[in-house]
């Protein structure tokens, strides 16, 4: 039997079947505008889900597929806690670790779910090539499966994928767009003192 009850969403008061217990939480998306462009966020239970620029409609598209089985009733639009949004802004005003304080849900293979929490220790303005990242997981001869499971990588900027460069330093792949990334390593390079 389902339960009945008020959610406090923004501002406004709106009447919501409560989630049986068991049942995954909705998605909740909120976009923010950053040097970059929009930033779409989607959260559940306050836990950053994906990351990813507005104009990369066919990434976002491919996540919530992914994750909801295209069913977009599981995702509506709310504010996301405040910390998040916060930290946007620190990264973006050059606090290039404010971003780790973020807690994160990752859903993936257990290698793209590893491979994506060492990104997260990765320092900013320290490029590392694909094959360097993955001596340091161990696996040195996976340098096309560490590229692969970047790509699929649901939170831009928080799981820093960019920071992945080839091995002569040369930028490869970005689902955001090459020149985001160069920006990205750009802001890092000048911030990485700070942090």
């Amino acid at each position: 039997m389902r339960g009945f009850g008020w959610r406090l969403e923004a501002v406004s008061l709106r009447w919501h079947p409560m989630t049986n217990p068991g049942q995954p939480s909705p998605f909740v998306r909120q976009t923010i505008e950053t040097p970059l462009g929009g930033l779409m966020l989607v959260a559940r239970d306050g836990r950053l889900c994906m990351a990813e620029f507005a104009d990369c409609d066919g990434r976002i598209q491919q996540w919530l597929r992914k994750r909801t089985g295209g069913n977009r009733q599981v995702l509506s639009d709310g504010v996301l806690p405040s910390a998040v949004e916060r930290a946007f802004n620190r990264y973006f005003d050059g606090e290039l670790r404010a971003l780790e304080a973020i807690d994160v849900e990752l859903s993936g293979t257990p290698f793209q779910t590893g491979l994506w929490t060492a990104l997260r220790t990765v320092s900013p303005g320290k490029p590392l090539a694909y094959g360097a990242f993955a001596a340091s997981l161990g696996r040195p001869q996976a340098a096309r499966a560490v590229g692969h499971a970047n790509g699929a990588n649901p939170l831009a900027i928080v799981v820093p994928c960019h920071r992945l460069v080839g091995a002569d330093g040369a930028l490869i792949d970005y689902g955001g767009g090459l020149w985001r990334k160069r920006w990205l390593l750009d802001h890092e390079q000048r911030h990485a003192s700070q942090s």
